[in-house]
């Protein structure tokens, strides 16, 4: 994990996805892992349209990369959410 290496690291994730994920970082030793969530689903988006999406989550993925000395127990003011 680049985490543990003190490289941050963010993990895209669905709406759907957020318990199971948040579940998986806990397992991993990473309890305060941060994300960043986008509706779902995506799987029937077009090219143009992903895109367009990712586009809009770049500015909230910076955001979260460059303030990863947020403390762990502040972790859910540091998790963004990218909205429909």
């Amino acid at each position: 994990m680049f985490e543990e290496r003190g490289v941050p690291g963010i993990a895209l994730i669905t709406d759907p996805f957020r318990q199971t994920a948040t579940a998986m970082a806990a397992t991993w030793g990473l309890p305060g892992f941060r994300f960043l969530d986008m509706p779902h689903p995506i799987a029937n988006l077009g090219d143009g349209e992903l895109d367009e999406r990712v586009d809009r989550l770049v500015p909230l993925l910076v955001e979260l990369v460059t303030n990863a000395s947020v403390a762990r127990d502040e972790q859910s003011s540091s998790d963004r959410k990218l909205s429909a």
